[in-house]
This record gives structure tokens, sequence and C-alpha cells, in this order.
């Protein structure tokens, strides 16, 4: 979980492969008024999370052997409600400076591999409630080479 730009989906599919579990990429479930919002560059609210999380906590529960979700989860609330689908559920915080966040984010937009305008990182920031303190939360460096963050990841998560 984190803002956009810090490397969710690039953690979210090496985990899945390290641990031979399913990826459910947060953003492929995003409605198109989502996406045609944010496309615009108009950030949502938390009406226009609400299906989406709905979705992606069923989407969790349906994986009784256990997923790897990327998802913004940007707060406790949202957190809550996807917890309250699957109790227990984990979470790693990629912690990330702003300034680095909008270099990620316009990077890709610029090579056309995300709608995700750049513009939206700072409404990102001013939404997100960090977890650090929250029950089973990992705060990881989302500058770290990613070999590292998975490391991290797997040392932190029980074993089996």
């Amino acid at each position: 979980m984190g803002v956009s730009g810090c490397g969710k989906s690039s953690l979210g599919a090496a985990l899945a492969v390290g641990f031979g579990l399913p990826l459910i990429e947060g953003d492929d479930y995003h409605p198109p008024a989502n996406v045609e919002k944010m496309s615009r560059g108009i950030a949502l609210t938390d009406a226009d999370r609400a299906g989406w999380l709905a979705t992606l906590g069923q989407k969790l529960a349906a994986a009784p052997q256990g997923a790897v979700l990327t998802c913004s989860a940007l707060k406790r609330s949202y957190r809550e409600q996807l917890r309250a689908a699957v109790p227990g559920l984990r979470f790693v915080f990629m912690a990330i400076e702003r300034a680095e966040s909008e270099r990620r984010v316009a990077a890709r937009a610029g090579a056309g591999e995300h709608t995700f305008p750049a513009s939206l990182v700072a409404n990102q920031f001013a939404t997100l409630e960090s977890p650090v303190g929250e029950p089973g939360v990992l705060a990881v460096d989302a500058t770290e080479p990613l070999g590292v963050l998975v490391g991290q990841v797997k040392a932190w998560l029980p074993a089996g």
C-alpha cells in the first residue's frame, strides 16, 4: 500500500511470484468512471473508492489460500474495510517522499505506461493517513532495491 509511484505493482508482482500466490492488481478493478476521473486529473472521493474497496475485499476473501493485493489503501477506514473482509490482513506500507513519487509518476505517464497524472500525487499525500503503528503493518523505504524489499517482507511474514 502507498501513494501512486511508490512501487506497489512491482513489489506486489515479485511477492506473488515469490510466495506462489495470485496477484490482485487493485488498479485493474477501478470502475470506468474512476479511471475517467483520474485520467482527467480529478481526485477520487471516498464515495468513488467505496465500491472499488468492496470489490477488492471480495477478491481477497475469495482467495482463502492467500493473495497479494496492490492497493493504495490511503486511509485507515479503507484499510479497516479490507481487514473486515479478511481478518488478519497484513499491509506493507511503501513509504516514499512526495518529490520522488511525483518524479516516478511523471516518468511513467510520459512513457504512456499509466493514466494516473502526476498532478494527483499531491492529493494522495494529503489523503494519506500513515498506517505506522497499526497492527499488521510493515513500513519499508520504497526507494530500496526491489530485492531488498522482497527480503524485508519475507523476513517479516510468518513462515508457512
